[in-house]
């Protein structure tokens, strides 16, 4: 028995000096599901705004979000990216000036998306949003399970099937997801309000709550429990974009930007993670762009689905802004690159896609 501690004493103090001289203790990784690149680089879409169809308060949304220039759109619809991440951090994915981010696995919608991401390669039997346990390790749980990080991983997510892709039962991660109600808190009056509300405010989707409670119960758990490794998944922007209902689209955006810029607020305030955090942002698929009608949508018969984008900013990461004119980058190095800020090489008996490094200070990466 002391000798297998003793091994996994080795393992770990090797694996930590891969990634020297890194800040980073702690990272929160967000995904936005179904966002499109095109809204986070270019705003509001011109043709889109302006249809009757799909925008029903126009008076309402153009003043909100609308300008001829896309660079005041785009602010305008999410100002800590394009205030605070573009200065201090790194945005990628904008085709239009070189820079992609794709998936890699066939199928373009949810589980897929996110089961690539979370443990770094395309799994082809996670074909469908069936709640069906996740038989591959994520990177969740991966961490997780090193010495230093047990009990120190959460996840909060508006869809309900995350507690089967990040397998909640295998892996010991508390996850909450879909209509759960909060029951890791120090009997707070907040927490008892909220779970209150939720089960009591009609919700439009079977299977997903509204992204306010995610982010409130997210962000208790992240004043509470001080956790290392903490992912939150939004969801209402991927549901207003399946209904064809581009101003609430729109709006749900320009939430999920506000959330992030509170979150960070408060981890620069704070000062267990002050200077010591780093948040990942990203998405699990794209959507169609051939057809105006087609973004609502997104699939392997959907053009243009296939691409992602993703926003870092934390004290490891050169403040580069938006990217340009560089090699594409993958979901699937997602996982690498989570690990690595922490410190660990992230590994698996399967191909594992590797970091992205250029989301590092040089002098971080030692391979």
């Amino acid at each position: 028995m002391k000798r297998i501690h003793a091994s996994l004493l080795i393992f770990y103090i090797l694996t930590s000096l891969l990634f020297a001289n890194g800040k980073t203790n702690n990272i929160i990784f967000i995904t936005f599901d179904g966002l499109r690149w095109e809204e986070v680089f270019h705003g509001a879409d011109s043709l889109l705004i302006h249809s009757d169809d799909y925008t029903k308060n126009q008076k309402r949304m153009l003043l909100d979000y609308w300008n001829s220039s896309d660079k005041i759109r785009r602010e305008k619809l999410m100002p800590f990216f394009w205030n605070t991440i573009v200065n201090q951090g790194q945005l990628y994915g904008n085709v239009t000036k070189g820079s992609e981010a794709k998936l890699k696995n066939p199928y373009l919608f949810s589980y897929p998306g996110y089961s690539e991401m979370l443990v770094g390669y395309v799994d082809l039997t996670r074909n469908s949003n069936n709640k069906e346990n996740n038989p591959n390790i994520t990177v969740l749980e991966y961490i997780h399970n090193q010495p230093r990080f047990k009990n120190k991983v959460a996840a909060f997510c508006s869809w309900e099937v995350f507690d089967f892709i990040i397998n909640e039962e295998r892996s010991g991660i508390y996850v909450s997801a879909g209509m759960e109600p909060y029951n890791k808190g120090r009997n707070n009056p907040k927490i008892g309000l909220l779970n209150e509300i939720m089960l009591q405010i009609p919700v439009p989707w079977k299977s997903v709550r509204y992204d306010a409670i995610t982010h409130n119960f997210a962000k208790t758990y992240l004043e509470e429990k001080k956790p290392k490794l903490l992912y939150i998944a939004y969801d209402e922007t991927d549901e207003y974009a399946h209904e064809g209902k581009y101003d609430k689209y729109l709006t749900a955006a320009n939430l999920l930007d506000e959330y992030v810029s509170d979150l960070w607020n408060w981890v620069q305030n704070n000062y267990y993670y002050k200077n010591k955090t780093t948040i990942l942002i990203t998405t699990d698929h794209g959507r169609g762009n051939k057809y105006l009608d087609s973004w609502r949508s997104h699939g392997s018969s959907v053009n243009g689905a296939e691409f992602v984008w993703m926003a870092v900013i934390g004290p490891d990461t050169p403040p580069k802004g938006e990217m340009e004119n560089h090699e594409t980058i993958y979901a699937s190095q997602i996982a690498s690159t989570i690990a690595a800020f922490l410190g660990i090489e992230y590994k698996s008996d399967k191909d594992i896609s590797p970091l992205i490094k250029s989301m590092f200070n040089d002098k971080i990466l030692k391979n």
